[in-house]
């Protein structure tokens, strides 16, 4: 018996030892992927970052193709998942939108690595996206979370009813991505820190404003 508790024990471990090693993996190989592209990152320098073997990362993901799938598959689901946690479905609809559109405002501001990597993909035309099964299920929560506060805002009154779902997506996303991706260069050339505490609080008041501006009846 008591064998057959420590053999139990000592699976259990192995398996926590796994997700650890899978974990750390998936987060270092998002920074690489993030900061050299899918073709200058190196599967080698994942390996010496994380302090294991390249021969771990083939067992765990099958190659550098496969662990840069795992890694955008994990960039989006992240975001996702926060967007689920909002449960907007408790708030009045002009109340949701305004905090969907802050919510993927905060995300991309403090995960720029996903928008480099987003970039990155769609130098790549979108091609390793599509092996991903999963990510186009992953698309669809964002789109019902906004239509159910769009049908909601329609029935009550207060949000118009000629857009739909992708168009607001398209709209906060691309609001909340510029911020992100265009910081350097925007800052140089107008002398402002995007970055900036105070900056940052403005232009997502801004576009909260914008969103409920657009949307409201």
């Amino acid at each position: 018996m008591v064998d057959t508790q420590q053999s139990v024990e000592k699976s259990e471990e192995r398996m926590r030892d796994a997700e650890r090693t899978r974990a750390e993996l998936l987060e270092v190989a998002t920074e690489v992927f993030s900061e050299q592209g899918y073709s200058g990152a190196r599967v080698d320098e994942i390996a010496e970052r994380t302090r294991t073997t390249k021969r771990m990362i083939y067992y765990y993901f099958g190659g550098k193709e496969g662990l840069y799938l795992a890694v955008l598959e994990a960039a989006y689901r992240r975001i996702r998942e926060a967007e689920q946690s909002l449960h907007a479905d408790h708030l009045a609809p002009v109340d949701a939108v305004r905090r969907i559109a802050e919510l993927t405002f905060d995300h991309h501001h403090d995960h720029p690595a996903f928008i480099r990597l987003v970039s990155v993909e769609n130098i790549h035309h979108g091609q390793h996206l599509g092996k991903v099964e999963s990510l186009r299920d992953l698309g669809t929560p964002a789109a019902s979370l906004l239509d159910d506060v769009l049908a909601r805002g329609r029935a009550s009154g207060e949000l118009r009813g000629d857009v739909d779902a992708i168009d607001v997506h398209m709209l906060i996303s691309s609001y909340c991505v510029f911020q992100v991706a265009n910081a350097a260069t925007f800052g140089f050339l107008f002398g402002r820190d995007m970055l900036a505490p105070d900056v940052r609080d403005r232009h997502r008041r801004i576009l909260g404003d914008i969103v409920v501006g657009w949307l409201s009846a």
